[in-house]
């Protein structure tokens, strides 16, 4: 079946809570998991008013991101479990479904396994608009659990 599962993590309870399905798919083929954080290379400005902005330096931004994205993938790993090989990559792009494709690409995954809320209507549009765009763009098949 399936050979490396590419996980995309947000930190998110509902991404959490995905990771149970996917150690248990994994586990029945044989699968290898590769997860991924993404993070936005563009350091974001924080404005104590509306006219002063205080920007964050790139070294400053990039190592925010490490730490958090570190922290992501350990709590990940952990509702994983034992028993499985795990890669963790951190990657950042400025689209997170890009950061998603490429790394898929390059850690040679056979399919990308999504978190996807169950709401209905125009806030389940709205919500899930990333994974929708990684099933668009990605040549590989998306598995969306719900």
């Amino acid at each position: 079946m399936f050979k490396n599962l590419i996980v995309p993590v947000d930190g998110s309870d509902l991404s959490f809570k995905s990771l149970k399905k996917v150690a248990q798919l994994a586990k029945s083929g044989g699968a290898k998991i590769t997860l991924v954080y993404v993070s936005d290379p563009l350091p974001p400005i924080a404005y104590a008013d509306s006219t002063i902005g205080i920007p964050f330096s790139d070294a400053q931004h990039k190592k925010a991101c490490e730490s958090f994205a570190k922290k992501i993938l350990k709590k990940s790993m952990e509702k994983i479990g034992k028993g499985l090989t795990v890669d963790m990559r951190h990657v950042f792009n400025v689209n997170l479904f890009e950061g998603i494709i490429e790394t898929a690409k390059k850690a040679k995954g056979d399919v990308i396994v999504m978190a996807s809320n169950t709401n209905t209507g125009l806030k389940g549009i709205l919500l899930g608009s990333e994974t929708h765009a990684v099933i668009v763009h990605s040549n590989l098949p998306v598995l969306v659990l719900g």
